[in-house]
């Protein structure tokens, strides 16, 4: 299976991520960035110790100069990387991948990331063809800084809230231990799988599989708590729950918090992704921001905020950006800004969200499939007096309901997503679009 994938390198360790790896990238990293001072930190992962010293050899034998920030979120790397105005970073985390996985998520300047469109497949080139220069003259230095705390100190600027509201985490196990850490003293938390232990003896840390979100659930209710969340396994994605335990999609929650920043700050502009509800780009609209649609993936994502200047994205998925924190992700700040709202509106989030559940979709169905292009063309031929978008994949609209089919960035699967005005009409088209997909399943 290919590691290097559309944003990031991923795979199993130590079949195909392991140390030689680890260090080879170092190399290829610095020549292709040129970088001289480089950000590292890694997760909880058995194999990310392991990796982390032979990457740090590669990019130290290159004169590279690395701050060493320790085991940390995926946030917190990249805030390190844009506050400590560095040439790039490395994070060590295979997301939201299980037991035996591990990989790295490569940044420039300013958490700018590399993709395989941009920087991945040239350094991939370079260590498959064996072209890696020779060590520097003078190798680089290693210092260790811990930064968790001026992480808290600095999304603590976005508290509104007077009160101590009781929300229940569910860690994971991960280390979204490290991403709220520093401001657990804002909330009263009930903790759920707070144990570092990257085996994941407890559940895959995956917000978007709703079986993850169970004892979530459950426990929300049976604390009276006004929330939940759940992190994936790096802490750069976060699912929510409400205070009756019902799952909340995470597209309304771009809704919800794109809302409450227009009010805050005047009109903005907001990106969203295309599996999101009908319903974001509205209230987008209603509140007086722009609303602009993005392909999926984060470093597409950050690039189109770039060019934008937008002020936040969110994504289906469970990534939320915020233009003040160097066009990243950052679940602190989504936590403080949940509890902003329903502490100002005196709502409960059940209430919030409410409004916005206006239409009924699926969420997100993976298909194993041959042929992907084959597939598109006949549904194109099938649906060809609908809306036809083909920003990322191809999105099919009509007045009453609309889909979006596009092959994963992250595994070998088609993702499929229908909205649909009425339960019925969903159930009748969900049935029809995978009735034409079937052909090509394997």
């Amino acid at each position: 299976m290919k590691v290097f994938k559309a944003y990031d390198i991923r795979g199993h360790y130590p079949e195909q991520v392991n140390e030689d790896l680890a260090f080879k990238l170092g190399i290829a990293y610095s020549e292709y960035t040129g970088a001289k001072k480089v950000v590292v930190g890694y997760d909880m992962r058995p194999s990310s110790p392991c990796l982390f010293s032979s990457l740090v050899k590669g990019l130290t034998s290159q004169g590279v100069d690395v701050i060493n920030i320790g085991l940390c979120s995926t946030p917190i790397c990249y805030f390190a990387n844009g506050t400590l105005g560095v040439d790039g970073s490395i994070m060590i985390t295979a997301s939201h991948n299980g037991r035996g996985w591990n990989g790295f998520k490569m940044c420039k300047a300013a958490a700018d990331p590399l993709s395989y469109k941009r920087g991945l497949k040239e350094i991939e080139a370079m260590i498959n063809e064996g072209k890696l220069p020779g060590p520097a003259e003078k190798p680089g230095q290693i210092t260790e800084l811990s930064i968790g705390q001026k992480y808290a100190d600095n999304v603590k600027k976005y508290v509104k809230f007077s009160n101590r509201l009781k929300i229940v985490v569910d860690y994971g196990n991960s280390v979204g231990v490290k991403e709220i850490e520093g401001i657990l003293d804002l909330f009263e938390v009930i903790p759920l799988f707070e144990e570092l232990d990257g085996t994941f003896p407890n559940h895959e840390a995956n917000p978007l599989k709703t079986e993850t979100l169970r004892d979530l659930q459950k426990a929300v209710t049976d604390q009276n708590a006004v929330f939940g969340a759940a992190f994936d396994g790096d802490a750069d994605r976060c699912g929510f729950v409400d205070e009756k335990g019902e799952i909340i999609g995470m597209d309304l929650i771009t809704a919800l918090i794109a809302e409450d920043l227009i009010n805050q700050t005047g009109p903005q502009t907001i990106l969203y992704d295309l599996r999101s509800s009908k319903a974001v780009p509205e209230a987008i609209e209603k509140a007086g921001g722009k609303a602009y649609m993005t392909p999926v993936g984060h470093a597409v994502i950050k690039e189109n905020m770039r060019k934008r200047d937008a002020a936040f994205a969110g994504e289906l998925s469970g990534h939320y950006y915020f233009r003040e924190n160097f066009y990243s992700e950052s679940q602190a700040i989504v936590l403080i800004l949940l509890c902003n709202i329903i502490e100002h509106s005196g709502k409960t989030l059940s209430e919030l969200i409410e409004p916005l559940k206006k239409y009924k979709n699926t969420g997100e169905i993976n298909c194993k499939v041959k042929n992907i292009p084959e597939l598109i063309t006949q549904l194109k031929e099938h649906y060809t007096d609908a809306e036809l978008t083909e920003l990322d994949g191809a999105s099919f609209e009509y007045n009453d309901w609309w889909c979006n089919i596009r092959p994963s960035n992250t595994e070998p699967l088609l993702r499929v997503f229908v909205e649909a005005n009425t339960e019925q009409i969903l159930k009748e088209k969900t049935t029809e679009l995978l009735s034409l997909i079937k052909p090509f399943e394997f």
